[in-house]
């Protein structure tokens, strides 16, 4: 297991010469919908682009900063990478749209769903822990991918990797053959309830853990063409050892947000938090500080963390004292991109700590 810290400074440094190294490429963006089970599922495309299209703004509210794309624009010549992209439980596909338009600049092609029932909009406590139907959302969206007359053939089959935020990191994980234990993570909720967000929530709703299917939640939902995924702080994944990880794909890269006192307990993936990243022996883990699990959210709008305390909402444009939120964002990005080969091996890392 490789572990590195990157603090602020080096996070500077990483996204300076990410921008140097990488050649970034036009962006271009377009609506994604795939039939799957008694539902169609909705999205967002981010890749490369060629000609044409229409140029706009994109992924942007009255508490987000978006980003420039091309929507429609023709897929750029050549095979791309494929990235399926998962967002974290309430969340939604261009919450990440940051990150999908960071890894399109670099050659991907990157396809986001908002996975039916734990999405904001359409979300349901109950639903959203069946987990394994992330999997499969991610595995139906390649399908549908894949046969798209603009977009299948421009794919390159052999590199298709996975990668999410929070509850998508585990999505991620799963889908690149991480199996869950449900008992284990019903034992962890039973002692860390009161400390743990997920869990309270849970217990709120009056959700028993112990009452749902151990053999769909300990199941493999692995999908034998995704070669490689990344989880940016990982949910649920308390209790689980080296058996659980035993089919896990070589290419792993798990990124950890926060000193020990700013890290989410339930997503804490270090000695200190389950200790599930010693389990995965081949796994890069780099931790980003200063920085909080919010931190992973789109820019905020000046006036963003006010209107969110207007609203009584969660402080997700807060970071901790010295955190840059788009440094973060550069060195998730560029650590993904080297990973996953769309940045030279090196160059992206010049002045990152060992």
């Amino acid at each position: 297991m490789s572990l590195r810290v990157i603090p602020f400074a080096a996070a500077v440094a990483l996204a300076a010469a990410t921008a140097s190294h990488a050649a970034a490429q036009p962006v271009g963006t377009m609506p994604f919908t795939a039939p799957h089970h008694d539902t169609s599922l909705s999205g967002d495309v981010f890749y490369p682009a060629g000609a044409g299209g229409t140029p706009a703004r994109v992924a942007e509210n009255i508490i987000f900063v978006g980003l420039d794309a091309r929507i429609g624009a023709a897929p750029a010549e050549g095979t791309h990478p494929v990235v399926l992209l998962s967002h974290g439980i309430g969340g939604h596909v261009r919450s990440l749209a940051w990150l999908a338009a960071g890894l399109a600049e670099r050659g991907a092609i990157v396809v986001g769903v908002n996975h039916p029932g734990s999405t904001f909009g359409d979300f349901d406590q109950a639903r959203a822990l069946d987990h394994w139907t992330r999997a499969q959302d991610l595995s139906a969206a390649l399908d549908t991918l894949l046969a798209d007359p603009i977009i299948g053939p421009r794919v390159d089959p052999d590199r298709i990797y996975a990668a999410g935020f929070s509850f998508g990191g585990f999505t991620a994980l799963s889908i690149g053959g991480l199996r869950g234990d449900l008992a284990a993570y019903a034992a962890f909720c039973e002692t860390a309830a009161p400390h743990v967000a997920h869990c309270r929530e849970l217990r709120a709703a009056g959700i028993d853990l112990s009452a749902r299917e151990a053999a769909l939640w300990d199941a493999s939902w692995r999908d034998p063409r995704v070669v490689g995924v990344a989880a940016i702080d990982p949910g649920l994944h308390a209790g689980l050892g080296p058996a659980h990880a035993a089919d896990l794909v070589e290419t792993v890269v798990l990124i950890g947000l926060g000193e020990a006192g700013d890290r989410l307990i339930a997503t804490d993936f270090t000695a200190d938090g389950s200790g599930f990243a010693s389990a995965v022996p081949q796994a890069e883990v780099v931790m980003l500080a200063p920085a909080n699990h919010f931190t992973a959210l789109p820019l905020c709008k000046p006036e963003g963390a006010t209107l969110l305390a207007e609203e009584g909402d969660d402080p997700v444009c807060t970071d901790p004292p010295g955190a840059d939120r788009a440094a973060v964002h550069a060195a998730i990005v560029a650590t993904i991109a080297d990973a996953f080969g769309l940045v030279p091996a090196r160059g992206a890392r010049d002045g990152v700590m060992p």
